[in-house]
């Protein structure tokens, strides 16, 4: 496992989810959410904070690992971002990230509409910890690099 934080990224059209991992790769964590028209900016101040070892993020594929407007949209954020950025950004498949976040909301006692500003963050931090946890088992690093335009 590489050393280094890295930073999930929940691609969503009103909403970005933002988490980290810790220096180890251990653990993914929350840290913001912010609306869609800021969230490259946002962004780019988390990297220049965390200095991390990449930026995962999410790849919103259909359930039969098809190209959906959401997933579309997902590579455009991560091309813009690779663009900017030094450190590399990678895109993982993230199919479910964000009913899986729904559900442990609710089995947390959250409703729908009290959890609408934080369900971003969770689905990053799922998104996030499935790439550290696919790294340690696979032993190389997850999903595939964003190309910058």
């Amino acid at each position: 496992m590489r050393t280094g934080t890295r930073l999930g990224i929940d691609v969503g059209s009103v909403r970005v989810g933002l988490s980290r991992s810790d220096r180890d790769g251990l653990m993914a964590v929350p840290i913001a959410t912010a609306p869609r028209s800021e969230a490259l900016l946002q962004v780019l101040l988390y990297i220049t904070e965390y200095e991390p070892l990449e930026v995962i993020v999410g790849l919103p594929l259909s359930l039969s690992g098809g190209d959906t407007a959401s997933t579309t949209d997902s590579r455009v954020f991560a091309r813009e971002l690779a663009g900017q950025v030094t450190c590399p950004v990678r895109m993982v498949d993230e199919r479910l990230s964000t009913v899986q976040a729904h559900r442990g909301l609710r089995r947390a006692g959250r409703s729908a509409k009290n959890s609408k500003n934080i369900v971003d963050q969770a689905a990053a931090v799922i998104l996030l910890q499935h790439a550290l946890d696919a790294e340690r088992l696979q032993g190389v690093p997850p999903g595939f690099l964003a190309e910058s335009p």
